[in-house]
């Protein structure tokens, strides 16, 4: 590992934790703020705040690789016209706004954090079946074939060769997945759910540009940190 990722994800991982202790970031926050009272959001701690975000996030792209994976698996096996069919639906999925979906899960699901899940699922799944077919469809036929000549069966090969060649392709659209969620999760704060949208919501309602920034600059910093986590793990899977 080259010594310019470590220093890149050391400086990431000390500014989640700087940003998740509250008396650090109340100094942050006071020190950019001078004219405002109380700059932190009272009603929630910044870690509290962080753990239903990385919980809203990271549900939500489980969610959405177990379907992208499952999309993008079957797509590789039935051939062209279910690919077009899944990628299609997956792109329709993405062009609507998540508040639209949310507005449309909330009458169904209630208010909280199980619209947003829905919603936040429902983008993530894109990425990862893009990263599912090209991993799968990059696989060697030769190496195929060798396994063909092995008497492997259909679900063998699958299981065997094709799914850990394509692991780093599924990983890089994993990792797409939840960077998209960290971003988007911040909208459930207007449907009832917890997380950094919070603070951001009562900064707009409020008119206190401190919470406003406390909630995006933990969103930032919390995205960069997951962002250098998955790209170690992918390029583990990659040398494997």
């Amino acid at each position: 590992m080259k010594a310019k990722d470590v220093l890149g994800g050391l400086t990431a991982l000390m500014a989640l934790v700087f940003i998740a202790d509250a008396p650090s970031l109340t100094l942050l926050l006071s020190f950019l703020f001078p004219g405002q009272a109380a700059p932190l959001y009272p009603l929630a701690s910044p870690l509290e705040l962080l753990g239903q975000h990385l919980a809203l996030a990271l549900g939500a792209s489980a969610i959405a690789a177990a379907l992208g994976f499952l999309g993008g698996s079957l797509a590789h096996f039935r051939g062209e016209s279910l690919k077009s069919l899944m990628l299609g639906a997956g792109a329709l999925a993405q062009t609507i706004p998540p508040v639209a979906v949310l507005a449309l899960a909330v009458p169904l699901l209630g208010f909280g954090n199980t619209s947003v899940l829905f919603a936040l699922g429902l983008y993530g799944i894109l990425p990862v079946m893009h990263g599912t077919l090209a991993g799968l469809e990059s696989v060697s036929p030769d190496a195929v074939d060798a396994a063909r000549g092995l008497g492997m069966s259909r679900m063998e090969r699958f299981r065997l060769v094709e799914l850990p060649l394509a692991l780093p392709a599924v990983a890089a659209g994993i990792r797409t997945s939840v960077l998209i969620n960290v971003g988007t999760a911040a909208i459930g704060a207007a449907m009832g759910a917890g997380g950094l949208g919070r603070p951001i919501m009562a900064g707009l309602v409020q008119f206190k540009t401190s919470y406003v920034v406390q909630g995006a600059l933990a969103a930032a910093v919390l995205a960069l940190a997951l962002d250098w986590l998955l790209s170690r793990l992918e390029r583990a899977l990659a040398r494997g």
